[in-house]
């Protein structure tokens, strides 16, 4: 049977029209919520070597899934134009994802010239297994830090969840390889489903207490529409804090900054920190700062986004950077997303871009 590309049916098209300045006389962009865009997630792949359940379920993204050609790609420098344009509107901090980002061919090119942008964040998300002969290279082309996900520690739980037979060693081989090479602190990320890993959730914080690494602990998500999303497999983050806090006591830290993702957690020894992600049971809608570029060129105004708006067509049909910059403002001042806080049984038949495609 063919398999078909969960991608979004048709591109919106971007009016380019509206002045750059518009109605923000701080220069910043905002939404129709006030949100101003702070962050830049993007994809430079739809491959990756892991077929993880809650993401890319190998019953869809099977051997002869169709993923995208090299040709419909956005090239380093598109990437780089786009980015350019965004950090000019107040971005601060890009984040390199996938797919699994490295394996796009010579990436560290591509970080080596978003490196060259000034006062950017620059970090990269990664399963890990490919960075002991990566993570020198991307940390000298300009790299700030990476963060790797790891859903298991215990090794027979991981290599199911991952349904590519790869091991923990190979991840934690990662993690410290890029803690050596200087991209840390290392954030772990683990996505907890009830029945499958979250008998896990104690021996993973239990494993990294008092590493200088920090696990981010992350509700799983409805994200796309093929990992079989039920509300009763997500473990509230309460309940995660509460049974790592049982053994070892915990304090609340307050955010590095407005719209930080992560609620913050510190060890009351001293040992480090955790963080949790509470997209399903405490929405942080109304602070959301991001916006994601697919890899193929269109702009999410939403992880659970419907339908993505073509920037591609305008790089390569030679619009200006003012057009550019123009059809940025207008996707921004446009996004009145809040999935998040609408979350119910009328949003659970509607078709969304899978994660792969537009990065986490």
């Amino acid at each position: 049977m063919k398999v078909i590309p969960i991608h979004p049916a048709a591109a919106v098209p971007v009016p380019a029209s509206e002045p750059s300045s518009g109605n923000d006389p701080d220069g910043l962009l905002h939404d129709r919520r006030g949100r101003s865009v702070r962050d830049l997630r993007i994809s430079v792949t739809d491959r990756c070597n892991f077929r993880c359940i809650y993401c890319m379920p190998r019953s869809v993204f099977g051997d002869d899934y169709p993923f995208l050609a090299r040709s419909d790609l956005l090239s380093f420098e598109e990437i780089t134009r786009i980015a350019q344009r965004f950090a000019a509107r107040g971005v601060r901090k890009i984040r390199i994802t996938g797919g699994e980002p490295l394996l796009r061919k010579h990436v560290e090119n591509l970080i080596e010239q978003l490196a060259r942008i000034p006062d950017i964040e620059l970090t990269l998300t990664t399963n890990g297994v490919l960075l002991p002969r990566m993570a020198r290279r991307l940390r000298d082309a300009g790299l700030d830090r990476v963060t790797v996900s790891l859903d298991a520690i215990d090794d027979a739980t991981f290599r199911r969840m991952n349904d590519a037979d790869f091991p923990v060693a190979s991840v934690l081989e990662g993690i410290e390889a890029a803690s050596a090479a200087g991209l840390g602190p290392v954030k772990v990320n683990m996505v907890v489903k009830r029945g499958t890993n979250d008998a896990g959730v104690l021996d993973m914080a239990r494993h990294f207490r008092g590493s200088g690494h920090i696990v981010r602990f992350i509700e799983f998500m409805d994200v796309g529409s093929s990992n079989g999303w039920k509300m009763d497999e997500v473990v509230p983050s309460r309940e995660i804090i509460e049974r790592i806090g049982a053994e070892y006591p915990l304090d609340p830290i307050d955010p590095h900054y407005v719209g930080e993702v992560a609620e913050r957690w510190r060890y009351r020894d001293g040992s480090g920190e955790i963080g949790v992600i509470s997209s399903v049971t405490q929405a942080f809608c109304a602070t959301c700062t991001r916006i994601r570029l697919s890899t193929e060129g269109k702009l999410y105004t939403c992880l659970f986004a419907q339908q993505g708006y073509d920037l591609r067509a305008l790089l390569r049909g030679g619009a200006t950077d003012g057009a550019l910059d123009d059809a940025i403002a207008h996707v921004w001042r446009g996004r009145d997303d809040r999935y998040s806080e609408i979350r119910s049984a009328n949003t659970a038949g509607q078709r969304r871009i899978e994660m792969s495609y537009i990065g986490g």
